[in-house]
């Protein structure tokens, strides 16, 4: 036993210095992202009412968004209802003037969500005098959610591709090796909604999302209006069970809860792309943080682990691999559990070893028993590629990839951007696997709170990964919220938000360069207006007093 435990010492030295962790990387990691929240007061009558302003301002800002969505919103080709009435179609009709609306909704949106972060973390120093309560922040991004939950998709079509494959799996055929045209033949109404780049490309996503999205098919059938709804709602869920589990880590890590859901549920990124989108993304990331919540709750709130932390623990772990049957992304939460959980033991290699164990055959098991029972087989493992045909700007690899194949365009060295890509995307992978290994073992040695280490390793996965897409960015941006609360991450994390938010365009209609100038013009334009107007009734300035206090211990949880 001596020798063994001998062995595994020198073991750990070695992956100590390999991976470089005796300069206690984490240590400074936590110092420059996460500090405890201070507990504080309510808002007092003056910021209520102005807190009732900036709900409004957002609410007018979802409804302007949902009513342009009827002309540059996602409609379906066939099926529209709104194609031909004489009031509802006219926005249709009016590309540039419907476009400004959609793009004045949005700079309403963004600019009474940072507002709101007043109340909420305070300014870019620090935390407020007063924030808001939970309730009030519930009911806040309650109005906000509900306009665009009735809007028609926006800002993406992918709800159509949804669509195409739960009918292709519903009719028996296999989604995971025909795309819509040859499932479903070319003149399907489903098919001609899908776009046309992925009109042949078979599903990318696991295979609890089409089980689920079976049931939807033969419930509704034809009926696009119908599947877009049932599909919304399951975003909804999703949304619902972030809203629900971020507080709850919040407070684990010392983090003020209506920080964490400003910052990771009232996003516009998830008002913009999860609802609005009807991306599958939200359940993927609601089933993902309440699987942590649960294991988290075995591991660390169990004084022993007695047969309800066990089921607790299990419990977690499969709905955390539920999750990865929608995405496979998700899975890379279950090692920083099992990481949690091996520390809990002692922290050795056998700990290790044995919380691999247990965890890794819970989820072969559970996805095992998806996989075979919804009849979908394994087919899902060989398309998850799919998505790396498109060349995304927001992928750190990819854009190092274009533009330094356009560098050798101009140089006269040829069109090399393929082959560039082939190699720098790989290289990017190690670097990627490189950084997720490190917050393992910082969770292992107890030197990173597991929410915060999942959530800089699900940063470095969207940084580095092939394909970025703008909702990409809330695997990271979701479960940081419940963690880093520094300038260093919120700062970057705002700023990025509202840049990505605003610069996607509708996919409702092909717009003219000078149709997206003009509605660009008219929203800088009434969004100066607007700030003139009030200058006086919201805290666009630091009001009086309500300068940051100082750090102090806090109510909220443990620190990291």
């Amino acid at each position: 036993m001596a020798v063994v435990d001998g062995a595994g010492r020198r073991v750990i030295e070695l992956g100590r210095r390999v991976l470089g962790l005796d300069v206690r990387p984490s240590d400074h990691t936590i110092a420059v992202l996460h500090t405890n929240e201070t507990e504080v007061p309510g808002l007092d009558r003056r910021e209520t009412l102005q807190l009732m302003r900036i709900r409004l301002l957002g609410a007018t800002g979802v409804v302007i968004m949902a009513i342009s969505a009827l002309g540059v919103g996602a409609q379906p080709v066939h099926q529209n209802p709104t194609s031909g009435l004489r009031v509802l179609g006219f926005f249709a009709r009016a590309h540039t003037s419907t476009l400004a609306m959609c793009m004045i909704g949005a700079t309403l949106v963004v600019m009474a969500w940072l507002l709101l972060g007043r109340f909420a973390v305070g300014g870019w120093g620090g935390n407020p005098r007063h924030r808001l309560t939970r309730s009030q922040m519930d009911r806040t991004l309650l109005l906000w959610i509900i306009p665009l939950s009735v809007a028609p998709p926006m800002f993406s079509n992918d709800v159509y591709s949804y669509l195409a494959q739960s009918e292709i799996a519903a009719r028996g055929l296999d989604p995971y090796t025909v795309g819509p045209v040859d499932g479903l033949g070319l003149s399907n109404v489903l098919t001609n909604n899908v776009p046309n780049i992925w009109r042949e490309t078979p599903a990318p996503y696991g295979p609890l999302f089409l089980w689920m999205g079976r049931a939807i098919a033969e419930l509704t059938g034809s009926n696009i209006i119908a599947g877009v709804w049932m599909h919304r709602l399951l975003a909804l869920v999703g949304v619902a069970l972030i809203v629900w589990a971020l507080p709850r880590l919040a407070r684990r890590c010392g983090v003020a809860p209506v920080s964490a859901l400003w910052l990771g549920a009232a996003n516009p990124l998830v008002l913009f792309h999860l609802v609005g989108g009807v991306h599958n993304d939200a359940l993927m990331l609601g089933l993902m943080l309440a699987g942590l919540e649960f294991c988290l709750r075995a591991i660390d709130d169990s004084p022993v682990m007695d047969r309800n932390a066990w089921a607790t623990l299990i419990f977690g772990a499969v709905v955390i691999t539920l999750s990865s049957s929608i995405k496979i992304t998700s899975i890379v939460a279950l090692g920083f559990v099992g990481m949690a959980l091996a520390r809990r033991w002692g922290g050795g290699l056998r700990s290790i070893a044995l919380a691999g164990c247990i965890l890794g055959v819970v989820a072969i098991a559970t996805t095992a028993f998806v996989s075979g029972f919804s009849g979908l087989g394994f087919g899902w493992v060989y398309t998850l590629n799919q998505a790396s045909t498109v060349r995304s700007y927001l992928s750190l690899p990819t854009a190092i990839g274009i533009i330094t194949g356009f560098g050798g365009v101009l140089l006269g060295l040829g069109d090399h951007t393929t082959a560039l890509l082939d190699l720098v995307r790989p290289m990017a992978e190690i670097v990627m696997a490189f950084i997720i290994l490190r917050m393992l073992v910082a969770t292992w040695t107890g030197r990173l709170n597991p929410i915060g280490a999942l959530g800089v390793g699900l940063g470095a996965l969207v940084l580095l990964f092939p394909v970025v897409q703008p909702w990409y960015l809330l695997w990271a941006i979701v479960p940081l919220a419940a963690w880093a609360t520094r300038p260093a991450f919120r700062v970057p994390a705002v700023v990025l938000s509202v840049i990505v938010s605003m610069m996607v365009m509708p996919r409702g209609a092909d717009f003219y360069v000078f149709q997206i100038v003009e509605s660009a013009i008219a929203t800088v334009i009434v969004g100066l207006l607007l700030i003139f107007l009030t200058r006086n009734v919201l805290p666009w300035r630091n009001q009086p007093g309500v300068s940051a206090p100082s750090q102090q211990p806090t109510a909220y949880g443990v620190s990291s």
